[in-house]
Parts: C-alpha cells; structure tokens; sequence
C-alpha cells in the first residue's frame, strides 16, 4: 500500500501528523543560494503545496516542472501569505522525471494552447477545478433525486429512434462499409448486427417513460450523441443529459421539479466549491458569485410563448429579425426576455406544436403543447421539458403529422392502451449546466475529452 497524505488534508489543517509523506507533480520550481523551492499538486486541491528543499542534502536537477515527485519531511508553518502550511523535506524521490519537451512549461497558456492537448490539461488550475466542480456537481445531480424518491435507471446507448425527430443520430454497424451488400440500391440491413438500422442515443426519454409507468418517478444521467453539423460554443458531438421522467406529474409539476433542481444544484455547490468558484470569480466570470446568489434567491419567471413574441413584437425595432409567431426563439430574443426584461431565468411554456416533437401533450387550443424552455441569462435554454401525451389517438395524430414510423414505435404507443397515466419529464444537458456554474465560455473546456465535427484527438 502506498502511504501518502493529501494536499488538501495539509493546508486545510486536517492533518495531525508533523511529519509526512505526499506525492504530486511539480507546478513550478525556482533555486536560490541555500535553498529550492517547488510547488506541487496532487489534484486534490486547486491549490499548490509549496516543499522546501536545503540544497546542501539533495541533488535539485530532476525538480522540473511537470515532473512526479514523492517527498518525506515535515510540516511547518508557511511564512508566505498565500499558504498556512509548507514542507521542509527530509527524502526526495523522482518518481516521474520529466523532459524539456514538456509542453506545459509556462505558467500561463490560451485556452486554445490547452484545448489542443486534453489529456495534459487538467494538470492547469483552470482545468483541474472544471472537472472537481464537474465531479462535485454529479454527486448533486443523484443526490436530489434520491432525496427526492427517484430511482436511477440505466437507459440504452443504442436505439432504433430518434426521440428529437432532427435526423442527427449516429448510425452503428457491424457492416464493413467497403462491403456493403446492396438489395435493389438498398443496404440490406438484415446481415446487420441487429437485422435492421440501428443509432447511439439522442435522449433516452422514450426508454425511461416505461419505467416512470411502472415505479413513479426516474431519472436517466448517461451520454447522449448528436451529428450536429453545428460548431459553436454550445455543440459537441457527445454529452451527457439528466432526463427524469415522473408519473401522474403534469406540466406546472414539471416546471416546479425543474426550479428546484437547480437551485438545489447551484447550493451544494455553492456549499462545497468555495475555492473553485472564487478561482473561476478572479479569472472567468467576475459575476460568478452573483450568478449563484440569483439562481439561489430569485423566483424564476413564467410566461407563455405567445406572450413572449407580443412582448419581442412590442421591441421589434431592437432586434435583426422580426418576431414571427412559429419560429423559435433565436439567442437575441432569449437575451432580451433574460437579460433586459425579466432579469433572471425564464420558463416559456406551450410553444407552437408545429415546432415541437411528436410526444409532447396537445394543449386544448390545438395549436400548442404543454411544454417549456427554461432560459439563463447570458446563456439562453439550458432545459427542455414536457407533459407527454397520453392519449393514443391524439399521439398517432400528431405522429402522423410528423412522419413518424408507427412500426419503430409500436411499444411506445402500447404503453398508452394498456393503463396510460398523465406524466411529463424534462432534459438538461449536464455540460451546459456546468457552463454557467464555472463561468467557462465554451462546452469543450467542461468536457475532458471533448468530441466535435471534425475534431477528435
């Protein structure tokens, strides 16, 4: 067994014994007359462990930046002010020698410069506190549920639909493409792993519906895979999506859970990220704190769709494009309900069924459905949600009308003949929420190895 103490348990004063060994990779090393210096992280804090070391016991031409290090010795009190505690070390081991071809020699580098190599990234301050934040926010994500009487299911990866009904899913074959066997111009899929078209998941609403039929209330928190030719800041080939689905909840029930989520979410990690949020604070998002504070305190906004675009009407002229009722909802008219009206996050609810995906409740105006966008400021929609549409005929109504193959969906149509329930859910995408809490500008710097058109290390 490999006895070390942790950085963190150090400097937070946790650690009850003088004298210690920790392991760590060097951050930065400097030499004076007598003595060196190396700061060091072990990952278990954003902050670094500085060890002195008495130039008069030990050979110093292996303490580098990025190399692994091992060190006995003891703990004193830190006469700097950025640190209670340092190390006056006694044994020095290079465990991990590193060459001058180390790439992360500087102190600062672009988020460019790091994107470029992902697996040597969460070694920076910035990287390493995205993805304890990262850890810590999925930790909250299966608490609330459980405190909430959720149960966690495990959804399938590979499916036959497309729950969005956007055509941008991954085919998966076991065909070799430079082979494939042709039936009157067709693939003939029945020499196929699975006899018949198969795709990595877009959402996996649809599997969890039958389960939320059966046991109340469940929750899916896995990857999802979009062939979103989209390459801004906000797409990425895969990403994860919590996505409970809840019975005998109707939509007002649905956008009270989501509320709650969040803030529930924004509070422990408000509670157990102090050091990261005051990091990303100074460098990212100067109004990171307040953002939280906002999220914590204030009572989300509601409005309905139709009354939004009366309102974007109203101060067209601010706007490159003229509202138009059955469009969505583009970022500048997001911005301006967020940001400038309201102020806060907004639910908009029961959007043009014409936009909307097959399974979403029909309200009784025929024209809409029973579901809601949640909107951040300086963001836009982070969650989509939706009572779902429990009545047979209206649901093959509306899967007709929007070509769906009523054979792929045979058992989710079952489900409403044989002891149908009301019930809603909604999806969150889990990197996008992550991206407001940390202040990052762009969900390939909250994902560790991030996936886009294109690009793929």
């Amino acid at each position: 067994m490999i006895e070390r103490t942790s950085i963190k348990s150090i400097l937070e004063g946790e650690c009850k014994e003088e004298r210690v060994t920790v392991y760590g990779w060097i951050r930065t090393a400097r030499s004076g007359k007598n003595v060196a210096f190396a700061s060091i992280t072990d990952g278990s804090t954003s902050s670094t462990l500085q060890v002195v070391f008495d130039r008069d016991k030990f050979d110093i031409t292996g303490l580098a930046t990025g190399a692994c290090i091992k060190v006995t010795g003891t703990i004193v009190e830190s006469p700097g002010a950025e640190q209670s505690s340092e190390i006056n070390a006694d044994e020095l081991e290079i465990v991990g020698p590193v060459g001058d071809d180390y790439p992360l020699q500087k102190k600062k580098h672009s988020i460019e410069f790091l994107r470029s190599m992902p697996h040597l990234r969460a070694r920076t301050n910035t990287f390493g506190a995205v993805f304890r934040m990262s850890h810590h926010l999925s930790l909250a994500i299966h608490r609330f549920f459980d405190e909430n009487g959720f149960f966690f299911i495990h959804a399938p990866l590979i499916t036959v639909s497309d729950a969005e009904g956007a055509g941008e899913a991954f085919q998966v074959t076991s065909m070799r493409l430079d082979s494939i066997t042709l039936s009157n111009g067709d693939v003939d899929y029945s020499k196929d792993y699975f006899k018949r078209q198969a795709f990595l998941t877009v959402s996996a609403q649809l599997e969890a519906e039958p389960l939320a039929l059966a046991m109340g209330k469940v929750y899916t928190f896995g990857p999802t895979f979009r062939a979103d030719p989209s390459d801004t800041r906000f797409h990425t080939a895969e990403f994860w999506m919590i996505e409970p689905e809840m019975a005998f909840f109707d939509l007002d029930d649905d956008i009270s859970l989501i509320e709650d989520f969040i803030k529930y979410t924004a509070s422990y990690l408000f509670e157990k990220c102090p050091e990261e949020i005051s990091f990303f604070s100074r460098f990212y998002e100067k109004q990171l704190k307040e953002r939280y504070s906002m999220l914590i305190e204030s009572k989300f906004t509601r409005i309905t769709y139709t009354d939004a675009f009366e309102l974007l009407a109203k101060n067209s002229d601010r706007f490159e494009a003229a509202p138009e009722w059955g469009s969505d909802i583009s970022t500048e008219y997001e911005r301006f309900l967020t940001d400038e009206h309201f102020g806060c996050p907004v639910f908009v609810t029961d959007y043009p069924a014409i936009i909307k995906p097959f399974y979403m409740r029909m309200n009784d105006d025929g024209k809409t459905v029973a579901c809601t966008d949640l909107l951040f400021p300086q963001v836009g929609e982070i969650v989509g949600g939706s009572q779902r549409e429990e009545r047979l005929n209206v649901l093959r109504t509306r899967a007709n009308e929007c070509g769906i193959d009523s054979e792929d969906y045979s058992w989710y149509f079952d489900l409403r003949k044989w002891g149908s329930a009301p019930h809603s859910g909604f999806g969150l995408g889990f990197e996008r929420l992550l991206m407001y809490l940390t202040g990052m500008e762009n969900i390939r710097d909250v994902i560790p190895f991030p996936r886009s058109k294109g690009k793929m290390i």
